[in-house]
């Protein structure tokens, strides 16, 4: 049940001739030049493949499929307690998510809704807490504050800075705004990033996130779903979220220099209403250099982001990948792929 401490046997994938009549909709896995990937098949027919992903929370790890989340956490009694929810169909199967350039907007959905619920939960569950909630008026406020307050340090500063210089120096041409713009925004954003992964008990979340790539590498590599095994695997996914930041920076420079020179508000709103156009163009660059990594343009392109995984992960210990492997594994359970 949700919420209860759980033990989860070894992941067995199911054979591809072993298709049960009910659900008529059955998971399998196909072998493909870049590892393991879900494939959905509907009267013997392909119809969709999709690739899973997660997320580290505090002691834990998320993992997001197609139909269900799965958490995972250990709690001071040494204990993986694991949960696991379905997703919102409407979101994460309606129009939006079928449209290209729209579909980023479930990734921005994962990060500020699906993720923040997720951490707090976590920490529930980490802090030993008896009756634990994954959403509420708790979790929307924080998702509320946590939205104003990346606006106004990622995207208002920025422009609050420029409007300073002017008032000090006078008019500066349009493309250097951009340029200055775009250039205090990513120093922000990796700023952050260090700052934070100085924070003790965030350098363990970072190890959990370690610990999340690791699995999801093993399992896409085909790679049996044990710590030792897991533990060989690369630390770095080119569908990180932390690369989707920095392509969201990159791409935002480009976007903004489209509006031109308006008013300093004018200019801040252009900034809150472009966010899902960028995001949409960020996720579709992401999926699309993931299926194609190993072009060598592809691989100089995703370069950056793949070397700034590495202030977001951590190498983690064996008890971290046995989280991470408890979420994927009660992931792939729901989600029909492997025998519970």
């Amino acid at each position: 049940e949700p919420g209860e401490a759980r033990r989860l046997p070894r992941a067995r994938l199911l054979p591809r001739a072993r298709r049960p009549k009910e659900p008529k909709r059955l998971l399998a896995v196909e072998e493909r030049q870049s590892g393991i990937h879900s494939v959905f098949f509907l009267e013997g027919q392909v119809v969709k493949q999709f690739h899973y992903g997660g997320q580290a929370v505090i002691e834990g790890v998320m993992m997001r499929g197609a139909e269900h989340v799965a958490i995972a956490v250990r709690n001071p009694q040494g204990q993986i307690v694991t949960r696991r929810e379905p997703l919102a169909g409407h979101i994460y199967h309606g129009l939006i998510a079928r449209t290209p350039f729209l579909r980023g907007l479930t990734m921005l959905w994962d990060t500020l809704v699906l993720g923040v619920r997720a951490l707090m939960y976590s920490a529930d569950v980490a802090l030993g807490e008896e009756e634990v909630e994954f959403s509420g008026p708790v979790a929307w406020g924080t998702i509320a504050f946590s939205l104003i307050a990346a606006i106004a340090i990622f995207f208002g500063s920025p422009l609050v800075l420029i409007s300073a210089l002017e008032w000090l120096i006078g008019p500066i041409p349009i493309l250097v705004q951009h340029v200055i713009e775009g250039g205090v925004r990513l120093a922000l954003f990796l700023g952050y990033v260090w700052a934070i992964g100085n924070i003790e008990n965030i350098k363990r979340v970072f190890g959990y996130h370690g610990a999340e790539h690791k699995a999801i590498n093993a399992y896409e590599q085909g790679v049996e779903l044990v710590p030792e095994q897991v533990a060989q695997c690369s630390i770095v996914h080119p569908r990180c979220g932390t690369a989707f930041l920095l392509i969201v920076m990159v791409i935002s420079i480009l976007v903004f220099a489209l509006v031109g020179d308006p008013a300093l508000w004018l200019k801040i709103l252009s900034r809150i209403v472009l966010i899902p156009v960028i995001a949409g163009i960020a996720y579709e660059f992401l999926k699309f250099s993931a299926a194609h990594q190993h072009n060598l343009i592809i691989k100089i392109l995703i370069a950056p982001g793949l070397a700034l995984q590495r202030m977001t992960t951590r190498d983690p210990d064996l008890s971290m990948l046995e989280v991470s492997i408890a979420a994927l594994k009660r992931l792939l359970v729901e989600e029909q792929l492997v025998a519970d």
